[in-house]
């Protein structure tokens, strides 16, 4: 298996579902090595490190391509994921005579408003040239059937839930009244001008902090915009943080809320319910899972979300039953297995 980041090191949910699936493979009855670029790579068995000199994921994908294609010549299949992954699971399939299964999460076009045309090439590749390909969705499957007109198998994620600390945040914080959390990359996928912009509606009516976790290229213009808003003071940036804080971030919050543009599935939507804290979140893969009603559906629209977070506040969250990343390994085995 190629993946790109491994716990603590991560770059997003991906490397938490190829992480969880590689642990659960390797208590099967199944040789499994996962491999990763060197900077990612945890010390620990069964896990190969790759050297890149480059420091761009797109030419450090290239790079490892082809030594991922001379290690496929020992095993029987290669399984990458994303677009990084493409090039290494061509050459394998092609050089090594391996079977290829490729699991895509996201699709490019859906990540940014501007296309990226070799994201775009390396996702079709992945989508025509795998003798299996996998998505973490029905709603991904679709836009993947749309995009490239190929069928794929969904395989929905499962249930992370973070472990808890006993850490109050919103003490820790200096937060005195509502928490309103949010997690995730800060990129143009995500919605957050439109969470900013519901923000200070809701504080129009109703008092509270929202903590904007996480990084991205989008970081310095968030910030800029609640200065422009009026409400820097009441919006805190803390972030990358770190996964070992994440469930003392999650309980302490009063709501969370994912107002993306597009979520295939959303990690952070299931570990917020396994938490019992309310959920307010545009369309997403994960509710294809989860109970009625479970989610405050909202569309990224400012308005519906501030109405949204006020909603959330009177909502109590029963405990859900989660989806096991073991069950997650089954039905990945039961692909190898077909092939």
């Amino acid at each position: 298996m190629l993946g790109w980041g491994f716990p603590p090191k991560i770059e997003g949910g991906l490397d938490i579902h190829v992480a969880h699936l590689f642990e659960e493979l390797r208590k099967k009855d199944i040789d499994v090595d996962l491999a990763l670029p060197e900077e990612y790579a945890p010390a620990m068995n069964d896990v190969t490190a790759l050297e890149t000199e480059s420091e761009h994921i797109l030419p450090q994908s290239r790079e490892i391509s082809s030594k991922v294609a001379e290690l496929a010549k020992d095993y029987d299949i290669v399984h990458t994921h994303d677009w990084f992954g493409s090039e290494a699971g061509l050459k394998s399939k092609k050089y090594s005579g391996v079977k290829w299964v490729s699991t895509l999460h996201s699709l490019s076009s859906q990540r940014s408003r501007s296309t990226n045309e070799e994201g775009l090439k390396l996702e079709r590749a992945a989508a025509e040239k795998s003798d299996t390909l996998i998505t973490v969705s029905n709603k991904l499957a679709e836009e993947v059937k749309s995009e490239f007109n190929t069928s794929a198998q969904v395989i929905h994620n499962g249930f992370s839930s973070k472990k808890k600390k006993g850490r109050d945040m919103k003490e820790e914080l200096g937060i005195e009244n509502n928490m309103i959390f949010f997690v995730g990359r800060h990129a143009e996928q995500k919605g957050l001008e439109h969470l900013l912009y519901g923000f200070k509606k809701f504080l129009e009516e109703e008092d509270g902090v929202l903590v904007l976790g996480g990084e991205g290229h989008m970081s310095e213009a968030l910030q800029d915009f609640a200065e422009i808003l009026g409400i820097d003071e009441k919006v805190l940036f803390p972030g990358f943080i770190p996964e070992g804080d994440l469930g003392d971030y999650y309980s302490s919050a009063d709501v969370f809320v994912s107002p993306s543009l597009n979520e295939p599935f959303g990690l952070t939507l299931t570990e917020a319910l396994e938490h019992q804290t309310p959920v307010v979140a545009a369309e997403s893969g994960a509710e294809e899972i989860l109970p009625d009603n479970t989610i405050i559906k909202v569309e990224p629209d400012s308005s519906e979300i501030s109405a949204g977070i006020s909603e959330a506040l009177d909502k109590e969250i029963s405990s859900i039953e989660g989806r096991s990343w073991e069950e997650v390994a089954e039905e990945t085995l039961e692909v190898y297995r077909d092939l």
